[in-house]
């Protein structure tokens, strides 16, 4: 089976097998410059996209590597099958010929179009924040929505590319001669048995999508989820990444959101009730708290972060010890908590500068006119005096 092989013959070999990694060599560099050339020309005339164009290029050569890379391989174990004299390993050219001018070029044909048509619905993708547009707003929220809207072209990418390499390998395995009606039975019958396995995911995923496409949170946003709160440190499309102020990491699925408060959707605002003593003119404590939000607003370290003017609502309820003042002070998404606690700190100086009282709870002992309290007196060693009277008694009783 095998022949003998001379030194001479050997030396022939290695000299083949070295001018073959030169032609594949040198056929990468060519294929390799020729993309990046046209990748470069194309990064000059249009500079908005060229991280976009170079991750084409990236992607194209790649491509072209394989290909060469495979090609190479297969002419190198077919010429060392016929050189090791596997004699029963017989190839027709005429046969290969044929095979290579009919279904070989209808497969090549099916790649060739099943990639144009990835790369033709991926550009489409990519070019879908164009079509949408940015609403107006600040550079801040500007990011949020090329953050979102990345996330879209992202899953729809991933979509699209699966659905049109699926479609692809059908007609390849069908140009081979291969039955696909059991393939695509099974396949059905296991897109049904996963479906009903895999409902969950499904809904996580669905839900997913439209919690991003609808904007409902972003990445940064402090947002309570089924009774759970806190940063929002990632949003996928399966499950939404929650880190509370313990540093407590909480992992949601989608589908499982239930209720969802975002406390910093475009703007917040902090709610103080404020108690104050019943002696107090309310008027002038209103007219006071107002002052105090003013000079927060004036300070250069917080102007930035408070959005409005503090809005004093007016006296919000009658407590125990106290008149409740209710007021709100809006402020950039995220801040309302460090406006929230100077604003507080300042209105308790003032109050203790102005003599304004806010009450604690305390228990005021009072017997009425019907029973009157009793007169005790105490010696210096705080004992009472036995022989002390009450108010109406006599000493002998």
């Amino acid at each position: 089976m095998l022949e003998g092989v001379n030194v001479r013959e050997a030396l022939t070999w290695l000299a083949l097998a070295a001018g073959a990694l030169l032609a594949m060599w040198g056929a990468l560099w060519g294929v390799t410059r020729a993309i990046r050339r046209y990748a470069d020309r194309l990064e000059e005339e249009d500079r908005e996209h060229v991280d976009e164009i170079e991750r084409w290029a990236q992607q194209l050569i790649r491509f072209a590597r394989r290909s060469i890379e495979a090609i190479t391989a297969v002419l190198a174990l077919a010429f060392l099958l016929r050189r090791l004299g596997l004699r029963e390993v017989q190839l027709d050219w005429a046969e290969v010929l044929l095979w290579l001018t009919s279904r070989g070029l209808r497969i090549l044909l099916i790649i060739i179009g099943a990639y144009v048509l990835a790369r033709l619905l991926n550009l489409f993708v990519g070019r879908l924040p164009m079509f949408i547009g940015f609403r107006a707003g600040s550079l801040t929220e500007r990011v949020e929505q090329e953050k979102r809207l990345t996330t879209i072209v992202r899953s729809l990418r991933w979509v699209s590319g699966g659905v049109v390499t699926s479609i692809a390998l059908l007609i390849i395995l069908r140009e081979v001669g291969v039955d696909i009606t059991p393939i695509l039975t099974g396949a059905g019958i296991a897109g049904l048995a996963v479906g009903f396995g895999a409902q969950n995911l499904v809904r996580d995923i669905i839900s997913g999508f439209f919690l991003i496409a609808e904007d409902q949170v972003r990445v940064g946003d402090v947002a309570v989820i089924n009774g759970k709160g806190g940063l929002v440190e990632g949003i996928r499309l399966r499950t939404i990444v929650l880190r509370d102020f313990d540093g407590t990491v909480h992992v949601i699925p989608n589908g499982a959101i239930t209720e969802l408060s975002n406390l910093t959707k475009d703007f917040s605002y902090y709610v103080i009730d404020l108690g104050v003593a019943y002696k107090e003119d309310v008027d002038q404590v209103m007219a006071t708290l107002r002052e105090v939000g003013a000079s927060l607003r004036a300070d250069p370290e917080f102007r930035d972060w408070i959005l409005e003017p503090l809005e004093v609502v007016g006296v919000d309820a009658f407590a125990d010890s106290a008149v409740v003042v209710k007021m709100r002070i809006k402020t950039v998404p995220r801040q309302q908590w460090a406006v929230g606690r100077e604003l507080r700190r300042r209105i308790k100086k003032t109050f203790d500068e102005r003599g304004i009282e806010i009450p604690y709870p305390h228990l005021s002992v009072y017997f009425g006119e019907a029973s009157k309290p009793f007169a005790v007196q105490v010696d210096d060693e705080g004992r009472r005096d036995p022989t002390e009277a009450a108010p109406g008694r006599r000493a002998s009783d």
